[in-house]
């Protein structure tokens, strides 16, 4: 094992390096989409509704493979060329964005309908009310879902490595096809992301814990 860190470890390092940036965007754009398309989802308007429920159902329930590939090998066939990581973390948001949605939407939900009656009765507008009294107690609410999303996005990133997204399971798969050490490389890949994502879960949790 020490073998594998020590000849490769600027290749660990640098998959290491990609995973989290690719996460970070991911993390940030399927937040703000998912708010976006949660918020859709219970509008008033039946319009808007329907788009954003056909958005949650179609990305929720398509295997996020399928939805890399697309942007991998479709969207540089016909539309513009675009390389294997953002390709992978275009798909990696557009899935992740549909379970976030659906979770913020059912923290709005959740808020009882005299909230937001209230507040426009006080003389505050529709997203004046979602704004300040309905999101930030859905937020409350939808810590801890969220937060396994969060971290199941840094777990389905290796996703990359189908698409040669540079990621740590790219850099995994190369070095044991190089070394033919397979269990000590996917142990240390394995080791790595953890690294990642425990610390991210006990933080949702501190989080969690401060707001309650």
């Amino acid at each position: 094992m020490m073998n594998i860190i020590t000849s490769h470890w600027s290749e660990l390092l640098a998959g290491f390096g990609w995973t989290i940036f690719s996460s970070v965007l991911a993390l940030i754009f399927s937040l703000v989409i998912g708010l976006i398309f949660a918020i859709l989802e219970v509008l008033p308007n039946k319009i808007a509704r329907i788009i954003g429920q056909i958005y949650v159902e179609i990305f929720r329930n398509i295997p996020l493979l399928v939805i890399t590939m697309f942007f991998y090998i479709v969207i540089p066939l016909y539309v513009v060329k675009i390389n294997g990581f953002i390709a992978g973390t275009i798909g990696l948001t557009i899935y992740t964005s549909a379970f976030i949605a659906e979770t913020i939407r059912s923290g709005i939900l959740s808020i009882d309908k005299g909230q937001m009656e209230g507040a426009r009765a006080t003389g505050m507008t529709y997203w004046q009310s979602m704004r300040y009294i309905i999101l930030p107690q859905a937020f409350k609410i939808v810590i801890p879902p969220l937060g396994n999303q969060f971290v199941n996005l840094v777990k389905n990133s290796s996703v990359l490595a189908f698409v040669a997204g540079f990621d740590l399971m790219y850099q995994g798969n190369m070095i044991a096809s190089t070394t033919f050490d397979t269990i000590n490389t996917y142990i240390i890949v394995g080791l790595l992301y953890l690294v990642i994502t425990l610390p991210l879960s006990y933080y949702m949790q501190h989080l969690e814990k401060k707001i309650v």
